[in-house]
């Protein structure tokens, strides 16, 4: 079902506390004040930091990342401003896939049903040539496959199909998406 021992040992908290501690201050320092331009220089230090960046890949410096050894960014994709990864789990953006400004992207939640509502993760996959509109939540766990538009501020609790324009609270399948040359 899902991650729970994610952060169950003191050894492992303490080395993701003490990893955090140092890609914060280089984030605050290095990548979130960087000109907008330098999309080169940003994937230089989020692959210093673990992730896994393609190439021509648009990190804009407003993004919000809480742990990019947690990120798949494949070629071309882009990710702008004011976009939060909550990488606490494997977040995968596909190749030409797009999240727009102001989307949360949510890998990290807890059990509610366990005493003390233990800490567990679920990877996000965000398929090729995929977009999230303005202001999108995605769920733990969730795949916007192949194609996929997800309509400004929908809330995407259950996988989204192939190709389709999807949208709402919750957000469903609405229409086919038809790429028009």
């Amino acid at each position: 079902m899902h991650n729970q021992d994610t952060y169950t040992g003191a050894s492992v908290a303490l080395s993701t506390r003490l990893k955090r501690v140092l890609w914060n201050a280089f984030y605050l320092f290095f990548f979130k004040f960087s000109p907008r331009p330098l999309h080169g220089y940003r994937a230089f230090i989020l692959r210093l930091f673990g992730a896994r960046v393609g190439k021509r890949v648009h990190v804009y410096p407003g993004v919000k990342i809480w742990a990019p050894w947690n990120l798949i960014l494949e070629d071309e994709c882009g990710i702008a401003s004011g976009v939060e990864l909550y990488s606490q789990g494997v977040i995968t953006v596909g190749k030409r896939a797009v999240i727009s400004q102001g989307s949360y992207i949510c890998t990290g939640t807890h059990d509610y049903t366990k005493k003390g509502f233990p800490l567990y993760t679920e990877p996000v996959f965000i398929e090729s040539e995929a977009w999230l509109a303005a202001g999108v939540f995605v769920h733990p766990g969730v795949k916007i496959n192949e194609g996929s538009v997800v309509g400004a501020r929908s809330v995407v609790t259950k996988d989204m199909p192939d190709w389709m324009v999807c949208a709402g609270n919750p957000c469903k399948p609405l229409k086919e998406r038809r790429i028009v040359k």
